[in-house]
């Protein structure tokens, strides 16, 4: 049974990527800030559930004692929205230096302490949930400066891990997931997160250490850096 960690999966996308991972017969560890959310009333024999902060390192050390000795998938899901798409005279640069700790930094704090787990599971894949508003090419509107920011450093930092590990047959996997109604993406976006997540799952499942570094959205198309 492929044991898989998920982070910020006490709603939305993380929450149902979780479910569907049940149904699936995954054994799943999943991860919330401080409330269990909609998680606490998912029961489930393979569900084992953990408190973790991803911006404290000393949170992440503990979750490595938590979880079992092998890991095959680990999926970067926290994250948060800067909440302004405002001009540069409205930043608020100590939400930028929030946004870039849990978008950018925090996935590869978190992947850093996990290697070892993925590497006794003989290489694994390590899941990080981006956006296109990341892309550079595609920003044609701009605003929303940190989000953006972080999302494109989260790519960076991705394509630099590949190249590190993928001796150590572990593939990297930038993921879109489209703009899925939840909290983050509001009312008005046009993908439901049960449609967003059987691609997401899809897309893992297919992922080999060849394509390692790939950036796509959920449907599988590639996507501008």
């Amino acid at each position: 049974m492929p044991v898989v960690m998920v982070t910020g999966a006490n709603r939305g996308i993380g929450f149902e990527i979780v479910r569907q991972l049940l149904e699936q017969d995954h054994e799943v560890h999943a991860t919330y800030r401080e409330h269990q959310g909609d998680l606490a009333a998912l029961s489930h024999p393979t569900l084992h559930l953990h408190q973790l902060d991803v911006r404290r390192e000393d949170d992440v050390l503990r979750l490595v004692g938590e979880l079992p000795s092998q890991l095959d998938i680990l999926v970067n899901n926290a994250g948060v929205a800067d909440g302004r798409w405002g001009s540069i005279e409205e930043i608020d640069f100590d939400v930028v230096s929030q946004v870039l700790d849990v978008n950018a930094v925090s996935p590869i704090r978190v992947t850093k302490h996990m290697l070892p787990l993925l590497d006794a599971a003989g290489g694994g894949k390590v899941v990080m949930i981006s956006s296109l508003m990341s892309s550079i090419a595609d920003c044609m509107r701009g605003k929303s400066y940190a989000y953006r920011a972080s999302k494109t450093a989260l790519n960076m930092f991705t394509v630099s891990m590949k190249n590190e590990l993928k001796d150590r047959n572990i593939s990297l996997l930038l993921l879109h997931p489209g703009w899925v109604e939840t909290d983050m993406g509001g009312p008005m976006a046009p993908i439901q997160p049960e449609e967003s997540v059987r691609g997401i799952l899809d897309r893992i499942e297919e992922q080999t250490l060849e394509m390692t570094g790939r950036f796509v959205d959920y449907t599988g198309t590639s996507l501008p850096w």
